[in-house]
């Protein structure tokens, strides 16, 4: 099953349909409009509505709500059977550190799918221009490193299982053309941005905000941050959803 959160009709989720379909029996559910940066949003107290596109000449399912909830509405509505494999992407923008383990669309509908049983990976692309992350619909943007390297990854997954003890897979390839660009494994960085806040006012006076940041200048080496922004390399990361802590704390550490 293939989702995304930049919606149905993405540059991105075309390409990862494309470099699929032809080997894969693909479905595509996805978000009808925009929902970048909605992390892990489920809806709860509005109705979800469904509807079959025909785009990339093939049905779609076009979902009026989260990322989350086209994965939710997939499994459990609208295939037939589990899928072997749940595909987020391909993202347009990197996906990188904890950070965006918490806020992108994107890894968070791979989450949703890894809690339901289902593996997933999240696949992501670095942009040279940072305008294009939140276009609605589709741009002109070489995507070909990115599709041959999500393939390369499932036919991997098919041939030898899904890695133990692995819920998702998080794929970001640098902004490159260059074939040869190497691979490597990687741990999340602990933050990829500087946050700020602009204030500015309206024309009546009256103060708003926007939240902002560029990407930090000095990053943990051998990082997701650090093999995409500064090695310019292929970074997959290993998530899991069991976030409790592995330091073995006395009850006295916290409460006392």
């Amino acid at each position: 099953m293939l989702t995304n959160d930049d919606g149905i009709y993405s540059t991105g989720i075309k390409a990862a349909y494309n470099a699929l379909s032809g080997d894969y029996d693909t479905t595509i559910v996805a978000p009808s409009t925009q929902k970048s940066g909605i992390g892990r949003a489920i809806s709860l107290f509005e109705p979800i509505r469904v509807s079959e596109v025909n785009t990339l000449d093939t049905k779609a399912y076009s979902v009026g709500g989260t990322p989350t909830d086209s994965v939710i509405l997939g499994l459990y509505s609208i295939l037939e059977e589990d899928p072997d494999l749940v595909v987020s992407g391909i993202n347009l923008g990197e996906n990188l550190s904890t950070e965006a383990v918490t806020t992108s669309g994107t890894i968070g509908a791979a989450l949703e799918a890894a809690t339901q049983g289902v593996p997933a990976i999240s696949a992501s692309v670095q942009l040279s221009d940072e305008g294009n992350k939140f276009h609605e619909g589709r741009i002109d943007v070489n995507l070909d490193l990115a599709k041959k390297n999500l393939l390369k990854l499932v036919n991997g997954i098919e041939k030898n299982g899904f890695p133990d003890e692995v819920d998702v897979l998080n794929l970001n390839v640098p902004n490159s053309v260059n074939e040869d660009t190497p691979v490597r494994i990687t741990k999340l960085a602990r933050k990829v941005y500087n946050t700020s806040v602009e204030k500015r006012k309206d024309p009546r006076g009256k103060p708003y905000f926007w939240i902002d940041g560029g990407h930090i200048k000095e990053v943990e080496k051998n990082t997701d941050v650090d093999t995409i922004l500064n090695k310019e390399e292929i970074s997959i990361t290993p998530i899991t959803l069991e976030m409790t802590s592995k330091r073995d704390l006395e009850k006295k550490d916290i409460l006392y």
